[in-house]
């Protein structure tokens, strides 16, 4: 468990850390995980509004889906770039 900690080990200040394989992030820290179950909890309470009322409903999903990123993005360590392993 140690060592996963140390590969997602971020600096102070950032929340995600790089994926080791591939492209994208992971939440390194609390505010991390917060920002994304956070983000799932408004995004299934949209999806229960849309499904009750009406697709326009469903454009909520996009500004919440790229503040997400956004966010993510501005607080990843190291940036976002494709990633292969120990290779890179």
């Amino acid at each position: 468990m140690s060592r996963l900690r140390d590969l997602y080990r971020v600096r102070p200040g950032y929340w995600f850390a790089q994926k080791r394989y591939g492209w994208g992030v992971v939440p390194a820290t609390w505010q991390g995980w917060l920002l994304t179950i956070g983000m799932l909890l408004v995004a299934s309470g949209i999806a229960r509004l849309a499904h009750q009322r009406s697709a326009l409903y469903q454009l909520l999903f996009l500004p919440l889906f790229v503040g997400f990123v956004w966010l993510s993005w501005l607080k990843t360590d190291g940036g976002w770039r494709w990633r292969w392993g120990d290779r890179d």
